[in-house]
């Protein structure tokens, strides 16, 4: 399908409806960046994702990354997202509406269907843009690309805690019933007494009679065992597309029945079988399922400038090239000095720039000590993210789901320090004036910085 273009300028004008522009405040924070964002080059990277041939004309490539940016700078899920752009008359001009619009834009499966078209390649042209606004708004420099911070974190699943025994009684309830969709009659289910094992399993271990709740999971699992076997014997004589259709699910099965308690690269859920576990050293969690992420921020403003995902649980020091080859592919500069903490010794970094780690300040030729101090700006960064920016739980689908979340919550960190700057600007612009006024200290410069802002922020 074909996206539409729609935007609020250059468009013909209907004399019965009153355009939003002339609804709203044009010195909002929303509609100052939305002027800042560059929407035709947008455009024209992503048209790719749409085809003339076939389908219903899709909807505009503004309107669906626009929602993107609002669901991670809110927080939000997709269907809180489109209702309050239906209330929203900002939210509907930074969408590109140039009349208010009183039914909503689309389903929120679309939203899902347009995630998925999305590739690496997109998802960065995506991130940059958000990059590019920061530096129209002087919220960011060039020269803050020089030093850059760099940490991992964990990225959680959407999953349950995993245990033994409610992986073994969802894989019973998983194959019963993909059993009975394709008509494969079973000598037994085992889904009722299934749930009493698991049910006793919990109980035991609630009270800490731990000899016979692990009886009761030894229970689950010949159960498990002998479900398997019975499906996959009737199932080998049957048609191609049966044996399709249980292939995933019994190499899974098979995959859970064999693992032991030391294993690695274990299966901790059904529906999500890339997840790792992950130990970070928290007091507090001392587990954590998902996946690893790699970010990177400007030392100076805590501006992300590079979000890479890493399935499974690598060794942070070999994820730092693959971290900065992103940033320079995004910000189009190499940074000269990169700082991380003591868990990247051993880094494969090849790199022109150099890497610091912690108390090294006093060697020949280190930068300033306040360099060093500013590596752990990054911490509130991500905590930043995961708050407020839908790190901290992966509700998408898959390792194309993870990659998605890392970048857009990025996106939405970003947009969200640009949208702070934009309201400090606006609200305390002229009191800066008046302070200035009264003090003969670089007067002339910082009043001509601060004419420029205004001419900036009210253009």
């Amino acid at each position: 399908m074909l996206s539409r273009t729609e935007s609020p300028e250059g468009m013909p004008r209907d004399m019965f409806r009153q355009p939003l522009a002339e609804m709203i405040d044009t010195k909002h924070k929303l509609v100052v960046l939305s002027k800042t964002i560059d929407w035709d080059g947008l455009e024209a990277s992503l048209s790719g994702l749409y085809t003339l041939e076939k389908g219903r004309p899709g909807k505009p490539i503004r309107l669906m990354v626009s929602l993107h940016y609002l669901k991670y700078m809110y927080n939000l899920s997709d269907e809180e997202v489109i209702a309050r752009w239906l209330e929203n008359p900002y939210w509907q001009y930074f969408s590109g509406m140039q009349y208010f619009q009183t039914e909503f834009p689309l389903h929120p499966t679309s939203m899902v269907k347009f995630r998925r078209r999305l590739k690496q390649g997109d998802l960065e042209e995506i991130f940059q843009k958000t990059i590019e606004s920061g530096l129209k708004l002087k919220v960011i420099k060039r020269r803050d690309f020089k030093r850059v911070n760099v940490d991992t974190t964990v990225m959680e699943k959407h999953i349950s805690y995993p245990t033994d025994g409610k992986l073994y009684y969802r894989a019973i309830e998983k194959l019963v019933k993909l059993a009975k969709r394709h008509g494969v009659e079973l000598r037994q289910s085992y889904v009722r007494v299934g749930k009493e094992a698991l049910v006793l399993a919990q109980r035991y271990a609630h009270s800490r009679k731990m000899k016979r709740a692990r009886a009761q999971i030894r229970r689950l699992r010949t159960y498990l065992g002998r479900l398997y076997r019975d499906i996959r014997r009737k199932v080998a004589g049957m048609s191609v597309a049966t044996r399709e259709a249980f292939a995933k699910m019994l190499r899974l099965v098979e995959r859970l029945l064999n693992q032991e308690r030391n294993d690695t690269n274990k299966l901790y859920s059904l529906h999500e079988p890339e997840v790792s576990c992950i130990a970070k050293g928290k007091v507090h969690k001392k587990y954590e399922f998902g996946s690893k992420v790699s970010l990177v921020t400007t030392s100076r403003g805590g501006f992300i400038v590079g979000a890479l995902n890493f399935t499974g649980n690598p060794y942070d020091g070999h994820t730092l090239q693959q971290s900065i080859e992103q940033m320079e592919r995004v910000c189009g500069a190499t940074p000269e000095k990169i700082f991380v903490d003591k868990g990247y010794r051993g880094h494969n970094y090849t790199g022109r720039g150099e890497v610091y780690f912690p108390g090294q300040y006093r060697k020949r030729g280190a930068p300033p000590r306040k360099w060093f101090r500013r590596r752990s700006s990054i911490e509130a960064s991500i905590s930043h993210a995961k708050q407020k920016n839908r790190l901290s739980r992966n509700y998408l689908k898959g390792v194309q789901g993870d990659e998605i979340n890392a970048i857009l919550a990025a996106c939405g960190h970003n947009l969200r320090l640009i949208l702070g700057s934009i309201s400090f600007w606006l609200k305390n612009i002229w009191a800066i004036l008046a302070i200035l006024n009264n003090s003969s200290r670089n007067y002339f410069k910082q009043k001509a910085r601060i004419h420029s802002k205004v001419a900036l922020f009210y253009s």
